[in-house]
């Protein structure tokens, strides 16, 4: 079978087609025709080995993120059948309650082969079915970027009807959580430097936009835009560059949840404010099996479907693909379908 392989050293350079064995299910296991893949900043990071020594060895098949159907099935499987389609989740092991450390080794893309492959051999345990109506490339998107959006503002952060969410930029995980913001019935204000993504982001029920390329002290007008309060919650995937103004933006007692490091993960912080102000910063790293199902099932009974980029990748391009995301300017998921 066909699988993209980073081998040799870490550069996204250096992930190359190969050739290996095709996989056969044994008792408990599923074989899956892999159909469709997607780029999270994840996978940037782990083809540098960011992880360092949790980023595995190599030769590592690349990506967290896909989508297959069920070829076939071991002894002893009931959870799925053939025809399905369905998701790996990120994390093999995670099956339910909070994060552990252990769970690390059963990451897919890193330190555990990921899903760039044609054919994937996986323990019925660890794939979930696909909400009913979306395409393979649709429900590529979910394992990572919306479960962890899920978790933050559902799970963990129990958003309700009338909380404020502030959600920085248009990535996958941000327009995750202006879609669940909405179904729980809250008010979002979305930021992003381009007015075109802007405009895109009020299309799917953001209530209010901030360009901070045009605002560069944004939490100032998120404070204007709630009476002076702050926001309930804040979707903070930026890091070190952008915590300092989402603690000024996050009302008394708020919410903010550290998903992505995107303009960094080392900095200076005043801390003070955090304390004096009662505030909650809660990390989040994606989330369990059961949770991906509680959010699949929402999604099919509403028919939510993810925000897709324009741009897609090809199977044999994915070290391009992963260099190119990494620069930025794309507007929900980048994807590739295959098979």
């Amino acid at each position: 079978m066909r699988v993209m392989e980073l081998r040799d050293d870490w550069s996204p350079d250096n992930i190359k087609p190969a050739e290996r064995p095709d996989p056969e299910p044994g008792p408990g296991e599923v074989l899956l025709r892999m159909r469709a893949a997607s780029l999270n900043y994840r996978d940037f990071v782990m083809a540098h080995r960011g992880y360092g020594r949790r980023s595995g060895t190599l030769p590592l098949v690349p990506l967290s993120d896909g989508a297959g159907e069920v070829v076939a099935v071991g002894s002893g499987v009931s959870r799925v059948a053939p025809g399905d389609l369905v998701c790996p989740i990120f994390g093999q092991t995670w099956l339910s309650g909070s994060f552990r450390d252990e769970l690390w080794e059963g990451m897919l893309g890193g330190p555990r082969d990921g899903v760039l492959q044609e054919f994937m051999v996986l323990s019925e345990e660890g794939v979930v079915r696909a909400p009913r109506h979306m395409t393979p490339v649709q429900a590529a998107t979910l394992p990572c970027a919306a479960v962890t959006a899920w978790n933050a503002l559902v799970t963990q952060g129990q958003v309700k009807s009338g909380d404020s969410v502030l959600i920085l930029g248009t990535g996958g995980v941000s327009l995750f959580a202006l879609l669940f913001a909405k179904l729980r019935g809250a008010e979002v204000i979305i930021t992003s430097s381009s007015g075109d993504r802007l405009a895109r982001a009020q299309a799917l029920g953001a209530n209010h936009l901030v360009n901070y390329a045009e605002q560069p002290e944004w939490a100032a007008r998120v404070r204007e835009l709630t009476a002076g309060a702050g926001v309930d919650h804040v979707v903070e995937v930026g890091g070190a560059g952008t915590l300092a103004q989402s603690i000024r933006a996050v009302r008394a007692s708020g919410t903010i949840s550290l998903i992505g490091v995107l303009s960094g993960g080392a900095g200076s912080l005043n801390l003070g404010p955090v304390v004096t102000r009662n505030v909650r910063l809660q990390g989040v790293t994606v989330g369990s099996r059961e949770v991906f199902e509680d959010m699949a099932q929402e999604m099919e009974e509403h028919r939510i479907v993810p925000a897709i980029d324009e741009r897609t990748f090809a199977f044999e391009a994915v070290g391009e693909a992963i260099k190119a995301f990494a620069e930025g300017g794309h507007f929900g998921k980048v994807c590739a379908s295959f098979g």
